[in-house]
């Protein structure tokens, strides 16, 4: 056998070994979730699983087929860290003040993104959208709730071909219909109206929300064509 053969022989075996590694990550942090886990370790390492996955090549791909997404790609444009305290100063309607309002009272950390590796296409997606997550929460209208976040998931699916959504949603419709199938009517529409919402909407990915922190909230959702949820 030709020493080149060889190698790439090796090469292959390694590339399944990771792949294989990969889908072990994948199926330890879904059947967590599904057994009821509830902290962010589960979801966190089911995104960093997914990242070095085709899918999330080409959940990248299809962003940038959006001029201004693909910008922000190519920049890798990170935002300076979200200062809460200061966001409280701009005005009651405004986007800013509104968003560190929520975060406060919910007691959400605004960083959980700065920790990631940005070294691909795929990684600037997932720390962009790690750092601008509680935003589109707010945009959208959706809430906090485990229904409210499926939701949000499911806005993502026509504006790109996220991987993590799909398996959240695929997660939260086996857990609800094995567990709490009364939950099952509402969290569908939730989904529905994620689905509506996400393919009337211009892209939120897009969009340097911190370049316009005073920008009132209703002004931001009537550009974006967001009819929010109430």
């Amino acid at each position: 056998m030709k020493l080149l053969d060889l190698l790439k022989q090796l090469s292959d075996a390694e590339i399944q070994h990771q792949i294989h590694f990969q889908m072990l990550i994948i199926l330890k942090s879904f059947t967590a979730m599904l057994a009821g886990e509830e902290s962010l370790q589960s979801v966190g390492e089911l995104s960093a699983a997914l990242i070095e996955t085709p899918a999330f090549d080409l959940a990248a791909k299809s962003l940038k087929s959006d001029p201004e997404a693909a910008a922000l790609i190519r920049e890798r444009y990170m935002a300076p860290p979200h200062d809460l305290d200061k966001l409280l100063h701009y005005p009651d309607a405004s986007l800013g003040h509104i968003y560190a309002t929520r975060m406060k009272q919910q007691s959400f950390d605004p960083d959980l993104y700065s920790h990631m590796t940005i070294d691909s296409d795929g990684s600037y997606v997932e720390a962009r959208l790690g750092q601008t997550h509680d935003i589109w929460h707010i945009i959208t209208g959706f809430n906090v709730s485990s229904i409210g976040e499926i939701g949000l998931q499911a806005f993502h699916l026509p504006q790109f071909p996220y991987p993590l959504a799909t398996m959240l949603i695929a997660n939260a419709l086996i857990s609800s219909t094995l567990l709490a199938p009364h939950e099952l009517p509402k969290l569908t529409q939730a989904i529905a109206q994620g689905l509506e919402m996400g393919r009337m909407a211009k892209s939120l990915f897009a969009q340097k929300w911190e370049e316009n922190w005073d920008k009132p909230l209703s002004q931001w959702q009537v550009e974006l064509n967001i009819r929010p949820i109430c």
